[in-house]
């Protein structure tokens, strides 16, 4: 890893029958978080509705177990690092090397807290 790499994690969020996945990208004292509505596995082939939640504190790169008082559990499904390529005000250009995603992807804003992920 070098120092501009910076370590990202993908979680599967479920509560109660909802399944959502919290895509969250490392940078200074905490992870920047969005809700992303497809697997890893899925934003390969197109891409997926991100919405920008809370940031998360750095403990959930690692942590995997029960949320919101117990209401609701996350387990990694993807990890790596990344680096930013580009970013604009309205586009992220992403390198990931993760197990799953690997190669550019972009985060690009649709408006408000919404914003779409996928590959370049």
């Amino acid at each position: 890893m070098s120092q501009e790499d910076k370590r990202f994690v993908i979680q599967e969020h479920t509560r109660g029958s909802e399944i959502h996945w919290d895509f969250m990208l490392e940078g200074g004292k905490t992870l920047r978080t969005y809700r992303l509505d497809k697997a890893p596995q899925q934003i390969l082939n197109s891409p997926a509705n991100a919405v920008k939640i809370f940031d998360h504190p750095p403990k959930f790169l690692t942590y995997q177990g029960p949320v919101n008082k117990g209401r609701g559990s996350v387990h990694i499904v993807e990890t790596g690092t990344y680096q930013v390529v580009n970013h604009e005000h309205d586009r992220v250009e992403l390198d990931l090397a993760g197990r799953i995603l690997k190669g550019k992807f972009t985060l690009r804003h649709v408006k408000n807290d919404k914003w779409q992920f996928g590959s370049c």
